[in-house]
C-alpha cells in the first residue's frame, strides 16, 4: 500500500471513530436514549471493548458480509431491539420501523407520514383524513 492510500484509510478509520465517540458522548448527556452506528466491521473489537468498558448495552446485527450495526444506549431500548430480532432493517415489519425511528429519535410527523405510506402506500397524512 503506498503512502497517500495508507493516509486516506487512517482518515477514514479516525472519523469513523470520532462519530462513534460523538454518539457515546450524546447518550452521556442525555440527548440520545438509542443511538444506531452502523460501521464496518473491523471496528467491532474496538466498539464492544469501549461499550463494555464504558457499562454501555448494546447489540450487534451484521449487515451483509463486511458491515454490522451497533444498536446501543438505554437497557429498555436494547431489550425492545432483541425482542424485534436479529433481522436486517429492511425486513421490519411497518410498526417495528415506526418504533425503531421513534426510539432513535427521528421527527414524530416524518415517522408518522412514512408508516402511513409503508402501510397504505399514501404518501400524506391529510390523505387520510380529507
Amino acid at each position: 500500500m503506498n503512502k497517500s492510500t495508507e493516509k486516506l484509510l487512517k482518515r477514514s478509520l479516525d472519523g469513523n471513530m470520532q462519530v462513534f465517540m460523538h454518539h457515546i458522548y450524546e447518550f452521556q448527556k442525555g440527548l440520545r436514549d438509542l443511538i444506531l452506528h452502523t460501521t464496518h466491521i473491523r471496528f467491532l473489537n474496538d466498539i464492544t471493548a469501549t461499550l463494555q468498558k464504558k457499562d454501555i448495552p448494546y447489540i450487534i446485527h451484521p449487515v451483509g458480509e463486511k458491515n454490522i450495526n451497533v444498536f446501543f444506549g438505554n437497557e429498555k431500548c436494547i431489550r425492545v431491539i432483541n425482542n424485534i430480532g436479529n433481522k436486517k432493517l429492511s425486513q421490519y415489519t411497518d410498526e417495528e420501523d415506526f418504533i425503531l425511528g421513534i426510539m432513535l429519535g427521528y421527527d414524530r410527523l416524518q415517522q408518522c407520514e412514512r408508516y402511513i405510506q409503508r402501510k397504505n402506500g399514501s404518501s400524506k397524512v391529510e390523505e387520510l383524513i380529507g
